[in-house]
């Protein structure tokens, strides 16, 4: 009885060590969720802790789909203060801080797709902190065709339900989809005559991986050869090879939101270059313009006729000053052989006067 009763005493005195001992244990409520592109979420995570929420640490991280390697910070409560990373900024909170960790994504993008992971610590206990993950899936809408036939077997399609019996008896995943986002053109090169332009158009979003067009409108409708480039071209390869492995098929290539860009190379532009140019970014689920209108500088031309008349008002001109040369040359010569005539005949009457001042009878009156 004695021992019975120390060890309940023992037990006692030692449970509140051990609860503080014990590390925070994070709970998930799912761990996959579905939002419609443009909607709002709620990204669930509860957390279990038996110190205060004073100095409480909430992070939320997302692994993105198009770059499984790179895990991005999204929301941080850390001290009291909560940061959102730039990308979601205006878009995802709390929703229960300090006593909930978990928040809410408005406008949902195709890009938000991942796992995201939702990391609580809450010192001084100690001991790892929690972690659950869960994975986002943001829907455009079914693809049609997909949903279609999915129906027609009596299974509800989703991303978790694969469509039996279809493509030779092998699964086929239904994937999501969305429209294209709304490109961006721009032009760089020298637009001046004989230069070389380029013309370029980036789209960020679209499932299936949208298709660029180049035309020119003005002043005749001519489609332009394209060249296109996309950042995710190696993990679209990586997702075929999966695909491949796991004898999946699909109606569409499945690919995830990025970077895709389509160019037109112009060299040696001139004035019917000039005009108006559209690109088109198109997929199954919709299409997206924009515009760039470009001016080419082009001098005027030179004619023979005008070639001539120059060269005759040179002519003309070069004739012109030769006579006005030679006028002032002879103006100024006449001035110089008038001036020399005045002086001689100045210096003929001086010597006159000297004659007549000194005559002979003169000189013999004055020795009288």
């Amino acid at each position: 009885m004695f021992r019975s009763r120390c060890w309940l005493v023992f037990t006692i005195c030692l449970l509140p060590a051990a609860l503080l001992s014990s590390a925070v244990r994070v709970m998930l409520r799912e761990t996959s969720v579905e939002a419609i592109q443009g909607d709002s979420v709620v990204l669930p995570c509860s957390f279990f802790t038996i110190s205060p929420l004073s100095r409480l640490s909430i992070i939320w991280t997302m692994t993105p789909l198009s770059d499984p390697d790179s895990p991005a910070q999204v929301i941080v409560f850390d001290h009291g203060q909560v940061i959102a990373s730039p990308a979601f900024t205006g878009r995802i909170a709390f929703t229960g801080i300090p006593w909930s960790a978990d928040v809410v994504l408005n406008r949902t993008r195709v890009s938000d797709a991942g796992v995201y992971r939702c990391v609580v610590s809450n010192p001084p206990e100690t001991g790892d902190p929690g972690i659950g993950e869960l994975s986002l899936t943001v829907l455009g809408m079914k693809l049609l065709q997909c949903v279609g036939k999915c129906l027609s077997k009596d299974l509800q399609p989703n991303k978790h339900i694969c469509c039996q019996n279809i493509c030779k008896e092998q699964e086929m995943l239904c994937h999501s989809a969305a429209p294209p986002s709304l490109p961006v053109c721009l032009w760089e090169g020298d637009t001046d005559a004989g230069g070389s332009v380029t013309l370029s158009c980036g789209v960020a979003e679209g499932v299936p991986t949208p298709t660029i067009r180049w035309e020119k409108l003005q002043p005749n409708p001519i489609a332009l050869p394209t060249n296109m480039e996309s950042k995710n071209s190696a993990l679209a390869e990586a997702m075929e090879t999966h695909h491949d492995r796991s004898k999946t098929c699909s109606f569409f290539p499945h690919s995830p939101s990025g970077d895709m860009s389509g160019s037109v190379h112009i060299a040696n532009v001139s004035s019917q270059t000039s005009g108006l140019y559209r690109c088109s970014v198109t997929n199954l689920l919709g299409s997206q313009n924009c515009y760039i209108n470009l001016s080419v500088y082009s001098p005027p031309h030179s004619t023979p006729g005008i070639l001539q008349g120059v060269l005759v008002t040179l002519s003309m001109a070069v004739v012109l000053l030769a006579l006005l040369v030679l006028v002032l040359w002879l103006h100024r010569s006449e001035q110089e052989r008038k001036w020399r005539n005045g002086r001689e005949e100045a210096e003929e009457e001086d010597e006159c006067y000297n004659e007549i001042r000194y005559t002979p009878s003169l000189i013999k009156r004055s020795f009288v």
